[in-house]
């Protein structure tokens, strides 16, 4: 941890309990002088051990932790890209410890019919502060459930008539219906040729039938990636 005042924490990584671990971050925020409040339990999942309690789980492997975060990395570059062409409202690229997945998330400025709610162990307020206004939100997860394998995604709030049916690029995409969008296997990006080129085809493709679809104002909505260095000619 580094502090705008200079000071600084270090936390090593290395197999300990949950619990233990928890202890150690809040003793560091306060050794900082850092006065937080942490909502101790778990989301989005169905085990949901408050982690000043969970003594259970205490493994820690640097290699795949490792890899993951070089995945995490190299999404994040593609995801900036793909939010730099579109000059609507969009979210930052941002992780959701939750769900544990990379997103990013474009909004149309038109207001969502309210979000039913009930989805397991999250708040309904939380969900429909969420999908308050329409979106199409895409992102990187590692898999889990229906899907057992890691996979980027990409789905609409509201989902139009039609989006299931959508052409979506490349051919390894597929619609879910037990997740209501698109996956894009993680090894079909892989070991494609150009891995950031089949990337960025998913992210668009799949936009453009939601935005299509659902008549959003897309020539107010979107630009060209444009020139560093260059301001952008309006």
């Amino acid at each position: 941890m580094v502090c705008s005042d200079g000071g600084t924490f270090t936390i090593p990584l290395a197999p300990r309990p949950v619990a233990t671990f928890y202890s150690e971050v809040l003793e560091a925020l306060r050794s900082l002088g850092i006065r937080v409040e942490i909502w101790p339990v778990p989301v989005e999942m169905a085990e949901r051990i408050p982690f000043d309690q969970d003594t259970r789980h205490s493994s820690y492997d640097p290699e795949p932790v490792g890899r993951f975060h070089r995945l995490l990395m190299q999404a994040d570059r593609v995801f900036n890209e793909f939010r730099c062409r579109f000059i609507g409202k969009t979210s930052p690229v941002h992780f959701f410890w939750g769900s544990f997945d990379l997103a990013v998330t474009r909004f149309s400025g038109r207001l969502a019919p309210r979000h039913p709610g009930g989805i397991p162990h999250l708040s309904n307020a939380v969900v429909r502060e969420a999908y308050s206004h329409e979106v199409s939100s895409a992102g990187f997860w590692p898999g889990g459930g229906p899907i057992d394998y890691p996979a980027f995604y990409s789905y609409a709030y509201p989902a139009p008539a039609g989006f299931a049916e959508a052409r979506v690029k490349p051919d390894a995409a597929l619609f879910s219906k037990e997740l209501g969008e698109f996956i894009l296997p993680y090894d079909a990006v892989r070991n494609a040729p150009e891995p950031e080129r089949t990337l960025m085809e998913f992210l668009q493709s799949s936009y453009a039938a939601a935005a299509d679809l659902a008549k959003w104002d897309r020539a107010a909505l979107e630009c060209g990636l444009g020139e560093a260095g260059k301001v952008r000619v309006v």
